[in-house]
């Protein structure tokens, strides 16, 4: 963790505000709306997650900035930092999400744009998952106990993203922005835990406050009957914008992208070979149908 540099590394909260007078400014401004809208207020009401409010209060979130929702090396890079923030997330505190920040794209961009990309980075992440997907969590989203797996682990990853008018919850004013939360974080404050209901309840209260709107239709809680995890990493506006049914179709199947595209810092392969070497053809099949941001 804290490498140099400040994308497509693992950073602590202190390391990553050392580092960025030197950053790119568009990272500067990611963290700083980031900042604000944890621990700001709006209208006089606090960010609904005090959870959230807590970690970046107290210096215990992890994050990573990653130059492309599409460029190969950018997203093994990301996928490099997952991976590392899987094996040392338990031992940096009790809670401590990692917060990933993407380069915008150039020119204004419609909520479709970013269902788009999100949902192309978590495919990538699966396609070049090192560990096969967990026997316990289902492979069809239209499930109630269905989760983003990577790692072996369940995920929790929830987005931010510049196409939100009102539900200010969810807006992030430079670009896409996901934060992942494993399943482990939640032992003891899960929905059917009295904990976990008051926490909850507190939250959409406090959501209902700071969006100025209720609640979104789609928010719900993993495991209940008819609700639907994947709906909630980035809630739609405009269901002509959002996808229907979900983007991603995982499978068991083990592995999914060539052996070398697997190991730690595959993505040198395409710095050293540029576009058209073999590393980029190989990948093709995953990165291709998306314009580079």
């Amino acid at each position: 963790m804290n490498e140099a540099g400040t994308e497509g590394v693992l950073l602590d909260q202190a390391t990553l505000r050392g580092r960025l007078d030197d950053a790119p400014p568009w990272l500067r401004e990611h963290y700083r709306t980031f900042r604000e809208s944890m621990l700001g207020e709006r209208d006089g009401s606090p960010f609904p997650c005090y959870f959230g409010i807590e970690v970046e209060r107290e210096g215990d979130m992890l994050y990573a900035a990653c130059e492309s929702t599409t460029d190969p090396a950018a997203l093994l890079r990301l996928r490099d930092v997952l991976l590392e923030y899987l094996d040392t997330y338990d031992d940096h505190a009790d809670r401590a999400p990692l917060a990933v920040f993407f380069k915008p794209p150039a020119g204004d961009r419609g909520e479709a744009h970013y269902h788009e990309r999100l949902w192309h980075v978590l495919e990538f992440l699966h396609v070049h998952d090192p560990e096969p997907w967990p026997d316990d969590i289902p492979t069809d989203p239209d499930t109630p106990r269905w989760e983003f797996c990577f790692g072996g682990e369940a995920l929790f990853p929830t987005s931010r993203a510049p196409f939100y008018d009102d539900r200010k919850s969810r807006y992030s004013p430079v670009g896409l922005e996901i934060t992942f939360q494993p399943r482990a974080v939640f032992e003891g404050i899960t929905a059917d835990t009295e904990a976990g209901e008051r926490a909850r309840e507190a939250i959409r209260d406090r959501m209902g406050d700071y969006d100025g709107v209720c609640p979104h239709a789609d928010l719900g809680d993993w495991g209940t009957e008819g609700d639907r995890e994947w709906k909630q990493y980035l809630f739609r506006v405009d269901d002509d914008a959002s996808p229907d049914a979900c983007p991603l179709s995982p499978t068991r199947d083990h592995p999914k992208a060539p052996e070398p595209l697997l190991e730690p810092g595959a993505w040198r392969r395409f710095a050293d070979e540029g576009d058209g070497a073999s590393g980029a053809d190989a990948d093709a099949p995953v990165t291709s149908g998306l314009g580079d941001d």
